[in-house]
Formats: C-alpha cells, structure tokens, sequence
C-alpha cells in the first residue's frame, strides 16, 4: 500500500516574506547608519534623537509608499496580461490550444500526451492554465500591493526601533561603537530568520545581510566624521 508523502514547500511565503525582510533589514541598516553617522559628527544626544526618529517615520512611509507602487505595477502588468489572454481564448481558442500544448511538448511530453493534457486543462479551466504556464502568474506568487506596502512599513519600524532604542539608555561618548556592533547582531539575527523561514541557507544569508550593514554604517561613520570634522 502506498502512503502519501508530506512536503512543506515554502515558496508560498515568498511574497511577505521578501517584503518583511527588505523592510527589517533596511529598518536596521539606515537607522543605525543614521545614529552613526550623526554621532560621529555631534555628540548632541537630542541631535541624534531627532535624526533617529526622523529616520525611522520617514523610512517606514517610503518603504510602504515604494513597495505599494513597485508592486502596484507589478499587479497591473499581470491584469493586463490576463485580460489579453482571455481575449485571445475567446476569439482564437484554436491557436491557444496549439500553443499551450507546445509548452508541454517542450517541457518534456510527446506531442500526443501533450494536447491530451492541453485539452483537459482547456476544458476545466483555460485561463487558469494558459495563466500558469504560459505567462507564468500563480496564485501564492501573485502581486499583492497592500500586503507588500504594510509588511514593509510594519518590519522597517521594528528594525529601526531596535538601534534606536540604544541613543534612549547609551551613553553618547560610545554610542557608535554599540550602536554598530549591536545592529550587526541584530543584522545575523535577521538573516538566520529570514532564511530558516524562507528554507534557504542560514549561513550564507547570514553572512550577506551582516557584511553589507556593516559596510553601510562604516561608510556613513566615515562620513560623519569628515562633516564633523569639517564643520
């Protein structure tokens, strides 16, 4: 007797999840590369307050105002693709039949089995399947705009929280130095979670997501040291 095997593929999160780890991860990189920054050119606390909070409302906006647009445009693109491909069903049934068992021919069946699947698919549902596997839009994958933008402005708001909260309780004098070290942390924190969720490698995300953080806030330390300096 045959039992069935349990898979749990995970692509089906791609879509939060890539807008809630930009969004963390951005969240996390351009505040602290802010309070870095300001820090290494003033020892204000209230300047570096200011700046943080500044930062953090106005990312968490633009995340959310450019991931709704991008992925806006991304729905409308997928719209129109579908309402040209329901017309051509409905004025040239004959050659969308032709051309969708030539998708499956060239994925492997012989030209017989591939119009018998072209024809039951057509049958039970045509767009769906022209949708699937010919313009290449499924359902977990599918552009959702309000999700996108909320995700990334929800996630951007607690990555930038957590730098944040360090200018409340550290002392200005080595705020730099811990605000750095504990976003990279945080960084490799994300990373791990991201990829765990996502199935993809801990190690390697972790590294790519820690290594660009770090390389972001030395460049801004760099470049508030000079306008320090300087002014």
């Amino acid at each position: 007797m045959s039992r069935l095997h349990a898979e749990n593929h995970l692509v089906s999160r791609i879509g939060w999840l890539r807008a809630a780890v930009l969004g963390a991860n951005d969240g996390i990189v351009s505040t602290a590369s802010l309070i870095v920054g300001v820090a290494s050119a003033s020892t204000a606390s209230s300047d570096i307050l200011v700046a943080a909070i500044a930062g953090m409302v106005a990312g968490a906006m633009s995340m959310a105002a450019g991931e709704y647009v991008s992925v806006s445009s991304q729905a409308d693109t997928e719209q129109a693709d579908l309402a040209r491909e329901r017309k051509e069903l409905d004025t040239l049934p004959e050659a969308e039949l032709e051309e969708l068992t030539q998708i499956y021919v060239k994925r492997g069946l012989t030209p017989d089995l591939a119009r018998q699947v072209a024809d039951q698919l057509t049958a039970g549902n045509a767009l769906d399947a022209h949708a699937r596997d010919e313009l290449g839009i499924v359902e977990h994958m599918a552009a959702r705009p309000i999700q996108a933008a909320l995700t990334s402005a929800l996630t951007f708001a607690i990555g930038a929280a957590l730098p944040l909260a360090l200018v409340f309780v550290w002392p200005t004098e080595t705020l730099v130095y811990a605000v750095s070290g504990a976003s990279l942390i945080f960084l490799a924190l994300l990373g791990a979670i991201g990829a765990k969720a996502g199935g993809a490698n801990i190690l390697k995300a972790t590294v790519r997501v820690t290594f660009w953080g770090a390389a972001a806030m030395a460049l801004t330390a760099g470049i508030g040291a000079l306008v320090g300096t300087a002014v």
